[in-house]
């Protein structure tokens, strides 16, 4: 039997965590059809979106940011400054990046993380629904994943 010694090294390292991400991309792409068949396609890269709200001084009232992956929208972060909560902006700002996602980008689905602090009751009202709950992340916060199809 041989014996093998190895090192465990703990600090950030780009240049490791970039090979790191290249060989489990060639693992999963190994094991997928699906993503094998994306390779070298436009579906393999992920497109931001953004869409953002100006007041008529022209500052930030709210935007959302995401992308796009094959046939996902990932709704990554939505905020609206709380002067204009609860006057659409945010609807709004959700539905026009669903809008452009599967007009424009063929898009089928849509997700999202919230906390449960933040607005679980909002996406549900746009039609989302909660697939995953993990209770106490980070402590004391629950955190919802929700989907949606897109039509």
């Amino acid at each position: 039997m041989v014996s093998r010694m190895f090192r465990i090294e703990t600090e950030v390292d780009k240049v490791r965590r970039d090979l790191l991400r290249s060989r489990l991309r060639e693992t999963n792409t190994a094991a997928s059809p699906v993503l094998r068949g994306l390779r070298g396609t436009p579906g393999e890269r992920e497109v931001p979106l953004h869409v953002w709200v100006l007041d008529e001084a022209g500052e930030l009232a709210g935007g959302l940011v995401g992308h796009t992956w094959t046939t996902w929208l990932h709704v990554t972060y939505l905020w609206v400054d709380g002067r204009h909560r609860g006057s659409g902006l945010g609807s709004r700002l959700l539905s026009e990046a669903e809008r452009i996602a599967s007009g424009k980008r063929g898009c089928r689905s849509a997700r999202l993380e919230t906390w449960d602090f933040q607005a679980p009751g909002f996406y549900v009202k746009q039609g989302y629904e909660v697939v995953c709950v993990i209770p106490d992340y980070p402590p004391g916060i629950t955190e919802y994943t929700l989907t949606k199809r897109l039509s």
